[in-house]
């Protein structure tokens, strides 16, 4: 019997989508109209029963209310896997440095692996160093839908300081050169963008460059497109003279 309360696993080639990732933006004209009201939100996550506990998580997924936080944090551990992740999801919105040990732990013990992939995305979203060890470590051993959203996450730590940036570029360039999945591979070559623009031309700057160059020949045009666009917002004279040749060549 199919229940719908019970998120699947989710094999590493199943899906990369989770029941949240259709959810209209927040500043789209009908969901503003819509919005829910804050007070009867948070009453409603102390609810016995878990469609009205779902329905007020869902709610912080749009609205932002740091009164929220701890109450959402307490249903990470909820018993139902719909209100888990989106709790997870209504977190990465409302971003707390109070989450972030709660996610990490939840990130470690969750079976379903719906519920991981809004874990790391809120991981992410915290922008917090602490989320830099449980992150690449989910990019490394986790099924293919929540390592898509580690690689994203990772390079987030651009904005959180310049030792985190430099500690996510080894696992973010053997993502890119080597994860069997294409979308995971577009996501490190994203981040890698990012993470550069917040580290001196050295050292590691010069590793994911190095990467970047290496991706424009991926087997997945989606890849190379996404690797070409990173180099050319750097405006890295090397990464740049690599795909005017190649381009001449007609290898991109």
């Amino acid at each position: 019997m199919y229940d719908e309360d019970d998120l699947s696993l989710l094999d590493a080639d199943e899906s990369l989508e989770s029941p949240l990732d259709q959810m209209a933006a927040v500043d789209d004209p009908s969901v503003v109209a819509a919005q829910p009201d804050v007070e009867e939100m948070l009453q409603l996550m102390n609810a016995p029963e878990a469609p009205q506990r779902m329905l007020a998580t869902r709610a912080f997924c749009e609205l932002q209310e740091p009164r929220a936080v701890p109450y959402l944090i307490n249903l990470l551990t909820d018993s139902c896997p719909l209100v888990r992740v989106s709790s997870a999801y209504a977190l990465g919105h409302n971003p707390s440095e109070t989450a972030v040990e709660p996610l990490i732990a939840q990130l470690e013990r969750d079976w379903n692996g719906y519920v991981r992939k809004g874990v790391v995305w809120a991981l992410g979203n915290c922008r917090d160093r602490r989320s830099l060890a449980p992150l690449i470590e989910a990019l490394q051993t986790e099924i293919s839908a929540v390592r898509l959203w580690a690689a994203s996450s990772l390079g987030q730590m651009s904005e959180v300081d310049e030792e985190s940036a430099r500690a996510a570029i080894a696992p973010l360039a053997e993502a890119l050169a080597h994860d069997a999945m294409p979308a995971v591979r577009s996501n490190s070559a994203w981040s890698l963008g990012q993470l550069c623009q917040a580290l001196e031309k050295r050292e590691f700057y010069t590793q994911a460059v190095d990467a970047l160059i290496h991706a424009l020949q991926d087997g997945d045009l989606g890849v190379q497109e996404d690797a070409k666009n990173a180099l050319l917002k750097l405006g890295d004279t090397r990464g740049v003279q690599v795909i005017e040749e190649l381009e001449m060549e007609g290898r991109l």
